[in-house]
């Protein structure tokens, strides 16, 4: 297995620890195509960025944002919406420019037409793809069931995602579809990491260290990327995390 393990005590540890080398990785590569979540997962990861940009750290101004999924369905300034979320939680405190940033549009009256138009923005690849994991082992909307090497496409949300989503909207009005980057795509980043953070996350965890890869649970097909670490904190660790030792950086 290629997974790289970095566990930390506390979410705060792992989040300094994805910071130090996002900012790395930021100053190797000025040009970096990444491709970012929403969601609460990597909130305190995205301050700890913006601190940085603050401070005169790191800078995004020549960097490439593609944002990972969008629900649909969802008027345009819901709060709720996966780009208002990362708007609010990084891009509109970075120096990252307007047309450096790439969002599906949802609203279009074709997916097939904004799939493949996403599909074909992300071109020759990303360099970092960042993932929060869903409790079912859903990545993006990479619901289980996802064939490893499925497109930028529509995907129905399976109940216990449109459940989830009521932490994000202010109605009840829950979205049951969206539009997500594909596994073929993410696995094909260059580097990838799987965020986790707290017990509900410990499942899934141990699914993809313990368990061969298949669509049961789409984030297991990460355990074979040859470039992927996965940032957890002890409660996501489960039970063994006493036995997780943490990675060392580069």
């Amino acid at each position: 297995m290629s997974l790289r393990l970095e566990r930390s005590e506390t979410e705060t540890g792992w989040v300094a620890a994805a910071a130090a080398l996002w900012i790395e990785r930021l100053r190797a590569n000025r040009r970096l195509r990444m491709c970012l979540p929403a969601g609460l997962t990597p909130v305190r990861l995205y301050a700890a960025m913006i601190q940085a940009v603050k401070e005169g750290r790191v800078s995004f101004a020549e960097a490439e944002v593609f944002l990972l999924d969008e629900f649909g369905g969802l008027a345009p300034d819901d709060p709720g919406r996966c780009e208002n979320m990362l708007r609010r939680f990084l891009l509109d405190h970075i120096d990252v420019p307007a047309e450096r940033v790439h969002v599906p549009d949802v609203d279009a009256p074709d997916a097939a037409t904004t799939c493949a138009e996403f599909q074909r923005r992300i071109g020759d690849g990303l360099d970092l793809v960042i993932l929060g994991l869903g409790g079912n082992g859903h990545v993006g909307m990479n619901e289980p069931g996802t064939p490893p090497d499925a497109p930028t496409h529509r995907a129905a949300l399976h109940a216990e995602t449109v459940t989830a989503s009521a932490r994000y909207l202010a109605h009840d009005r829950f979205p049951t579809w969206g539009v997500t980057v594909g596994l073929g795509p993410l696995l094909a980043g260059r580097e990838v990491w799987l965020l986790a953070n707290g017990a509900s996350k410990a499942k899934v965890v141990r699914r993809i260290r313990e368990e061969p890869p298949g669509v049961e649970s789409p984030a297991s097909w990460f355990s074979r990327h040859p470039n992927c670490r996965l940032f957890l904190d002890a409660a996501a660790a489960g039970e063994d995390a006493g036995s997780v030792e943490t990675a060392s950086s580069g």
